[in-house]
């Protein structure tokens, strides 16, 4: 009996199951928690996040708010029986704000905090709006809340009158039996929708009382005033990151970002405005600047407003500079502009004297800080992978952030500012279960000699547990932007681990275009889309496959998606090195795809004028013109609610595969986007990408 136990003890204990992991599967990542910003109370000691949890059988998705202590401990999920988004917590600490879909569409929740125990005593709807609220925040006054919702601006006017224009205008919608739309100008349609003569607003609620637990099935704000009525998107439309909103630190006025521009559809435009809490007039405070401003945030001590700016009109991958705006004199002034890098998510510390910022860099994106008042930046943490969301807690003394890597999804992390050690610690992490069984391997990185000279950098993903006597065949994925680029962090609808698992090499390369390298590397895909990006990821390859012995270089597959897709096509096109070829979301006529986009700017700035100015660009760089040279198996992806590139990129290319006879199969989603997003059709376009894969290399 004692053999039979030490027996036991021995196995359990062994590295050899230890190392018992399976390769990740779909199903693995749809059991994954996605794990969003961290808000600290105002006390500091609590931590308010939403997760989003997926149901792939009910085919849905739900987030839930989940609070953990900052000083550690177990995060718990703190509203049951509800579903709750992106919370704000009221400036004493005892209330926080929500978004809720439970009942009347997304409308603004209040729940009442118990500090002491870390637990919601009640909760109440703030709005009950026909069309429907979101991206709510508490003033720091406690008096206002202020909400956003897409409204038809012909309804401007008394706060009642507005709501009740607005709530008939939604009835008359839904029950008309014609749904036709009239439009007489560009920006009709957006991303995935149709504007339907609708724009986003800004209004503020006043606060209510302490919340009753009855007080749930009633609304609770008595009135909304809407502080940028008119004709125009106040916020402008957002793909995600920092509020294009804040309050002063008064709670006295709000800053804004919008763009008055005549036609919307060729404009980068965007301008930060200023207008008071109780309503009025808004005044435009970046008008000198006839590129993009955006995403304000007061100081703390009031004297200045912060902000990202560009300085080229009508390039939006132009540098993403970080500025500050003199309240009181109207002065502006560029900081940390030696670092060359693009600014991303930012914040204050509570004494106004730096700020925090995330930025690309060479594949990863540390944090950054700069003084106000010289300019001067420098890293203050390198991350494992990716940080975003940051925010500093009350008293300064801890930065709390997410961080991605390529092997992880979002987990919160803490930095303690002003302690000895350069390491972050976990804060929370609700996916430990799940990927402790996953087998996974890490992120390699390689540098090789590009276009013009310039030293470009690779990534490599190995098989899980591969055998180093093997060969494998390759996947090389192409990043979509295409100033969006591939490096050490996580991605849902292309995860390189899951494309890793199925026993492939993965490659990735940063070529030109990409940022994280500096705005000149940026900038050399400008009116040069096939050449040195093409350059780039053909001698990427012949880099890897002479220094990783385990790619077999005859069994390779392309996949690309948005510009990856467009790249996709060109290789199509100009080589013939690959085994297959999957395309998503591509451009392959440059012609049509500027006549049926919506963000004209883009395509005007990147092909240098439109079809008509410039027809030469647009011919030496489209796909469609070396259709005679098409021989590579090549699955074609493409839906129908697509508006950045039309669906009908994917049907031409298809339709001249088949009749050139190249063997090919399209996956057309009618109900997606630019992106693949419900569950279920994940499943299905993974399945469908690996099986192509695998019937052309292995």
């Amino acid at each position: 009996m004692r053999r039979l136990a030490f027996l036991l003890v021995l196995l359990f204990s062994l590295p050899a199951f230890s190392q018992a992991k399976h390769p990740f599967t779909f199903e693995d990542m749809m059991k994954l928690k996605r794990v969003g910003e961290p808000v600290p109370s105002p006390d500091g000691k609590w931590v308010l996040f939403a997760a989003v949890d997926v149901d792939l059988a009910a085919n849905k998705k739900t987030s839930h708010i989940w609070i953990v202590p900052l000083a550690g401990g177990e995060e718990r999920e703190i509203i049951a029986n509800q579903d709750g988004d992106r919370p704000r917590w009221a400036p004493d600490g005892k209330r926080f704000a929500f978004i809720s879909t439970k009942q009347g569409g997304s409308q603004v929740w209040i729940a009442e905090f118990d500090g002491a125990t870390g637990s919601v005593k009640g909760v109440a709807k703030l709005t009950s709006i026909a069309t429907e609220a979101g991206g709510e925040l508490w003033s720091p006054d406690g008096k206002n809340i202020l909400f956003t919702s897409d409204v038809h601006p012909e309804c401007d006017g008394a706060p009642a009158a507005e709501e009740a224009c607005n709530a008939k205008k939604v009835k008359e919608a839904e029950e008309s039996k014609v749904k036709a739309i009239i439009f007489d100008r560009l920006l009709y349609r957006h991303w995935n929708a149709y504007k339907q003569g609708k724009r986003s607003h800004i209004f503020v609620a006043e606060a209510p009382p302490a919340v009753h637990p009855t007080a749930v099935a009633r609304n609770i704000a008595t009135k909304f005033l809407d502080l940028t009525p008119g004709d125009y998107d106040a916020p402008v439309f957002s793909l995600g990151g920092q509020d294009n909103y804040a309050f002063s630190p008064d709670g006295q006025e709000i800053c804004y970002t919008s763009n008055h521009d005549k036609v919307e559809a060729t404009s980068t435009n965007n301008d930060l405005w200023i207008v008071p809490v109780s309503g009025g007039t808004a005044k435009n405070i970046t008008a000198d600047n006839p590129a993009s401003d955006s995403t304000p945030l007061y100081s703390p001590d009031g004297k200045y407003i912060a902000y990202r700016a560009q300085q080229r009109p009508g390039y939006e991958s132009d540098r993403f500079r970080l500025m500050l705006y003199d309240r009181k004199t109207g002065e502006k002034k560029s900081l940390a502009d030696a670092l060359d890098r693009w600014v991303g998510t930012f914040t204050w510390a509570p004494d106004s004297s730096t700020l925090y910022f995330v930025a690309e860099s060479k594949g990863e994106a540390p944090i950054y800080e700069v003084q106000a008042d010289t300019g001067h930046g420098k890293v203050a943490l390198h991350t494992d992978g990716y940080a975003d969301d940051l925010a500093v807690v009350t008293g300064g003394k801890v930065l709390l952030f997410t961080q991605m890597s390529v092997t992880y999804p979002n987990q919160i992390r803490k930095f303690e500012l002003a302690g000895e050690s350069k390491e972050s610690q976990k804060l929370a992490d609700l996916n430990v279960a799940v990927l402790s069984q996953v087998a996974m391997s890490p992120l390699e990185t390689f540098s090789f000699p590009g276009a013009f000279g310039d030293t470009v950098q690779g990534f490599l993903i190995k098989p899980p547990n591969v055998n180093p006597s093997k060969d494998y065949p390759l996947k090389f994925i192409i990043h979509g932007g295409p100033e969006v680029p591939m490096g050490n962090l996580w991605s849902y609808r292309w995860n390189a681990e899951l494309f890793a698992a199925s026993g492939y090499v993965v490659i990735m390369i940063n070529f030109h275009g990409s940022p994280g390298y500096g705005q000149t590397f940026i900038d050399e895909i400008n009116g040069d889309w096939g050449g040195a990006p093409f350059e780039d990821l053909m001698k990427g390859l012949d880099y890897a496959e002479t220094h990783y012995p385990l790619i077999d270089k005859n069994r390779e597959c392309a996949l690309g998606a948005s510009y990856g897709g467009y790249m996709a096509n060109w290789v199509l096109g100009h080589t013939d090195r690959f085994k297959c070829i999957v395309t998503h979301d591509g451009m392959f006529n440059t012609f049509s795809a500027w006549g049926t986009t919506e963000e004209l700017w883009f395509n005007n700035w990147e092909f240098k004028g439109t079809p008509y100015s410039n027809p030469e660009m647009y011919e030496k760089w489209n796909p469609r013109s070396a259709a005679k040279n098409f021989k590579t198996p090549t699955l074609v992806i493409h839906s129908q609610l697509d508006y950045r590139l039309d669906v009908s990129e994917g049907f031409q290319l298809f339709t001249t595969l088949q009749t050139m006879g190249v063997p090919s199969k399209m996956l057309y989603f009618p109900d997606e986007g630019h992106w693949i997003l419900k569950p279920q059709n994940s499943q299905l376009w993974y399945k469908t990408v690996n099986d192509w894969v695998d019937q052309w290399t292995k």
